[in-house]
């Protein structure tokens, strides 16, 4: 009885000073381990000591995001038997339970609109591509296409958030900055995530971004994607103000890191090591930031791979270039942002445009990589957050066989990929007569990232952090996920 006494006691005896000393303790062991993380050149989350599960194929990643839903059926999904469907309904049974807008729903029948651009036969693979992409059709044996993507979103916000984060909901880290964390930098000097967005052609209906598209949410703000601004300063608040010299800025930087490691030997939070390594990053940067956007010494003949409007700032053709020096120089993951493919009405002639911005700069970059040897470890990825449906959409009764819009379409689209262990001149997957239904080989969003992941070494049920309760993963915590191996050689 007297031992259990003096249990209680001692139990009792736990006032607030100790419980925030020992408290401190505990988040001074976390601050420790992520800095000991950083310093061993980046670790896993799941692993003492840092590394990947097996050998990796990717050493660096390009992901060319096509926002608001490129039309598979007129880009890469060829259904020459759709033109005998031309104006009719398309059958209850192949539309199921899929779910329309309000407008759509309220229409009752949705009339079949077979694509009207041609499509022909590319490379000893004799892959079918679009009068659209006559560039990238030229990447026929140098390209893995994918028709059967799907995934459970069906408008613009949570579908890319779901392509970009594995989560329909905001708060989860980006494929890029679960990479950044698992693998670490490669550089001192440049950000391991870049983040661009490009000028695009059509402007009538463009879906806004946001930072939650690139953001690191509970991991480390290292992994947070860095935008960079073209035209104009490539970084904010990244060159000295008037009047301050190189000598003032590190005198002001090494005051502040003073202060901050101070705060971090006090409190021992993992944010102000992060802090510090961000102000040194923010210094070097000021170098090698101009050398990386200073386009002067391309030669004409690389120009000339990516296009003409390589010259124009903003573009992205310009964009593709930078992206490909970005890679040069060990920025492990470069994101570029292509808007405006959201094409409820007037479709042929939006895609038109959208196609004119991106194809030959698309046929330029890896072609380039290729040149220089970069593509056998560099992983290339192509599409937006969705597909477009077979169906019309516009006022009823107005589409014609060369003027058609199509809704949003989750079920199955198409994306390419290239480079770094992935089979190339190979198409992946098959969709019905409507390219409405996945028939074969089904690649939902999750065994995408789990194939991502899995080029760069890391196997995806084991990078995992510990965030409210779960075992958070890229590919999410509500199913397995499988590596789609037959895009892998």
């Amino acid at each position: 009885m007297k031992n259990d006494d003096d249990a209680i006691a001692r139990t009792l005896r736990l006032n607030r000073r100790s419980l925030l000393k020992a408290g401190g303790a505990g988040l001074a062991g976390v601050a420790l381990e992520a800095m000991l993380r950083q310093a061993g050149g980046g670790g896993v989350a799941h692993a003492a000591v840092p590394g990947t599960d097996f050998p990796a194929k990717a050493k660096r990643a390009i992901w060319l995001f096509m926002a608001g839903g490129p039309s598979q059926l007129d880009l890469f999904d060829y259904k020459p038997d759709l033109t005998q469907w031309y104006g009719k309904p398309l059958p209850d049974s192949v539309r199921g339970t899929q779910r329309l807008t309000k407008d759509l729903a309220a229409r009752g029948t949705l009339y079949v609109s077979p694509s009207m651009f041609r499509f022909s036969q590319s490379g000893q693979s004799g892959t079918w591509f679009s009068e659209l992409v006559p560039n990238i059709a030229r990447l026929a044996d140098d390209i893995a296409v994918i028709k059967t993507v799907n995934t459970e979103a069906v408008n613009h916000d949570p579908a890319m958030l779901a392509m970009m984060t594995g989560s329909q909901l905001a708060g989860k880290p980006s494929a890029a900055s679960w990479l950044s964390y698992g693998l670490g930098s490669m550089n001192a000097d440049l950000p391991t995530f870049v983040v661009m967005t490009s000028t695009f052609a059509d402007h009538s209906q463009v879906q806004a971004l946001s930072e939650r598209l690139w953001g690191n949410f509970f991991l480390p703000a290292s992994t947070a994607g860095v935008t960079l601004r073209t035209p104009g300063t490539p970084v904010l608040y990244l060159a000295d103000p008037p009047g301050m010299t190189r000598g003032d800025r590190r005198a002001v930087l090494d005051t502040t890191k003073a202060m901050n490691q101070r705060r971090l030997q006090r409190f021992g939070q993992a944010e102000t090591s992060a802090r510090i390594d961000q102000y040194e990053m923010a210094f070097r940067m000021q170098s090698a930031v101009p050398a990386l956007t200073d386009l002067a010494g391309e030669s004409e003949s690389t120009r000339a791979l990516y296009g003409p409007e390589v010259n124009t700032p903003g573009t992205f053709a310009a964009n593709c270039l930078l992206a490909r020096r970005m890679l040069e120089r060990d920025v492990r993951f470069v994101q570029i942002f292509h808007r405006g493919w959201d094409s409820h009405d007037g479709l042929p002639p939006k895609h038109i445009a959208q196609c004119r911005d991106i194809d030959q700069a698309c046929y330029g970059l890896v072609t380039d990589l290729k040149q220089r040897g970069l593509l056998e470890d560099t992983l290339v990825i192509w599409g937006g957050e969705f597909g477009r449906s077979v169906y019309s959409q516009g006022p009823a009764g107005s589409f014609t066989e060369t003027n058609y819009g199509r809704d949003h379409h989750p079920r199955c689209f198409s994306m390419w990929m290239a480079g770094a262990g992935i089979k190339p001149g190979i198409v992946h997957g098959e969709t019905d007569e409507f390219s409405f239904n996945v028939v074969k080989d089904s690649v939902p969003l999750r065994d995408l990232h789990a194939t991502v992941l899995q080029q760069f070494g890391l196997d995806h049920n084991r990078l995992t952090v510990r965030f409210q309760g779960l075992d958070q993963k890229l590919v999410g915590v509500d199913g397995p996920a499988q590596v789609v191996q037959g895009i892998l050689r």
